[in-house]
């Protein structure tokens, strides 16, 4: 039987995570790592990119939230920057700032930088290298790996640019390349991604982490049961992710791929925002499907 594919054009839109305190997040997603701040709204702020025109983070306030430690929900999400200078321009940044970094990863495909905002939420900047040069496996999968990062050569960059060098955010054409999800099943995450939405499998790492996308990138989603092997989602008042958006190319594509959801027998409502729908993939993780052209 031939497998429904996900439109090749999806792509990862807004993350929406809930945090303790709005004003702190706000601060250190704006100072740190180089958001603007869009609109603010009593208990919400929506960020986005230089003068971007789409929403990129939506944070919500539930004041004393706190993350489970144990649980499904967000690893990381993912700001891909357009440039290998723009990412050395984040390093150098944060680095005069006194940020602390979760680790710095060559994964072959991207270069990356780890870190976490004030609630523990975590957030990788990374670049891609060009298309071309990501490595496969002999099955054509892409092969992704753990690699120190060449911290110098990517400062390096900085000395190269004809312009004056100072960082001045996130560009514009910023985006959320992936996110990385906690589950606590991987076969059946892994099949929720690729069989009922349609993605590809691009990568796995053993029995505990699955790589998928949308038309031939690396990985638009991860999933993985490292800290949360049949663990449980966390209350809807903890901090952490609420849900993450997927962009469709138009509405008769979001009207689809819904479909295709409600018929696999998985709860489907409307909600998430700019005329999108709402689900949950088997760990709890929320899922907005989004028609990219009602988002902009």
């Amino acid at each position: 039987m031939t497998r429904t594919m996900l439109d090749p054009a999806a792509a990862i839109g807004a993350v929406h995570l809930t945090v303790s305190d709005i004003e702190r997040s706000i601060e250190f997603y704006r100072d740190r790592i180089g958001f603007r701040v869009a609109s603010r709204a009593d208990d919400v702020a929506r960020l986005r990119a230089g003068d971007g025109a789409r929403d990129l983070l939506v944070l919500t306030e539930v004041r004393g939230a706190r993350r489970v430690p144990r649980a499904t929900g967000l690893y990381h999400f993912a700001i891909l920057v357009p440039t290998r200078r723009d990412l050395a321009l984040e390093l150098r940044h944060l680095s005069e700032a006194g940020q602390r970094f979760a680790g710095f990863s060559d994964h072959l495909v991207s270069e990356s930088l780890y870190l976490a905002d004030p609630d523990g939420n975590g957030i990788e900047i990374y670049r891609d290298r060009p298309r071309t040069e990501w490595p496969r496996e002999a099955d054509g999968r892409f092969r992704l790996d753990t690699l120190p990062l060449d911290l110098d050569g990517l400062l390096g960059e900085l000395d190269l640019g004809s312009d004056d060098g100072a960082w001045r955010g996130l560009p514009r054409d910023s985006t959320v390349g992936h996110v990385h999800l906690q589950v606590s099943d991987l076969k059946a995450a892994e099949a929720f991604y690729a069989d009922v939405l349609g993605m590809d499998v691009t990568a796995r790492y053993g029995e505990s982490a699955s790589f998928l996308s949308a038309g031939g990138y690396h990985h638009h989603v991860g999933l993985n049961t490292w800290a949360s092997l049949g663990a449980a989602p966390p209350p809807p008042e903890a901090a952490g992710l609420r849900h993450f958006e997927i962009l469709l190319s138009g509405e008769a594509e979001r009207t689809r791929v819904a479909d295709r959801v409600a018929r696999a027998g998985v709860p489907i409502v409307e909600g998430g925002g700019a005329g999108g729908v709402m689900t949950r993939d088997p760990a709890g993780n929320g899922i907005a499907l989004v028609a990219a052209i009602e988002a902009s």
